[in-house]
């Protein structure tokens, strides 16, 4: 464990470095989803496949995206044939993104890829690496980050 400043650097820079390589192996998936399909579309389809159905403005809230970002990366998803549109039955002006069937086709492919692939790479690692692993993963993703705004307390 760091007990230095000079160590707790080091430690930060292979960190940095090292999800730097893990975000381009997940950029390089979503080009296999689709050669077309940016990494930031995939997630987007892949949210709204998990939430059955959301709202653009639920997309941009959820990933802290620009709404004009989520509204291109839709149009896009929209294009490809991978999402449609629905009217909300609660409220006929609201229109709810749905995965098309070719859109969970394409997801439901592209995760039983990737999750062979992590199934390979870490083929060697116990099941307590796993889960350690796992939950170092959901204690740095569960913490905000600095440089984006954050809601007033209520």
């Amino acid at each position: 464990m760091p007990d230095t400043p000079g160590e707790r650097e080091e430690s930060l820079d292979v960190i940095q470095r090292e999800l730097t390589a893990f975000a381009r192996r997940a950029r390089a998936a979503a080009a296999r989803l689709h050669p077309e399909l940016p990494l930031v579309s995939y997630t987007l389809l892949a949210h709204i496949e998990d939430q059955q159905g959301c709202r653009a403005t639920d997309l941009a809230a959820h990933y802290m995206l620009d709404k004009s970002t989520v509204s291109r990366q839709v149009s896009t998803l929209e294009k490809l044939g991978l999402v449609e549109r629905h009217p909300d039955p609660a409220d006929h002006r609201i229109q709810v993104l749905h995965p098309t069937e070719a859109g969970t086709q394409a997801l439901s492919s592209t995760q039983a890829s990737r999750r062979a692939a992590y199934q390979e790479r870490l083929a060697d690692w116990t099941a307590e690496d796993l889960d350690q692993f796992a939950t170092y993963l959901l204690r740095y993703n569960s913490t905000s980050d600095p440089d984006t705004p954050q809601p007033p307390a209520t």
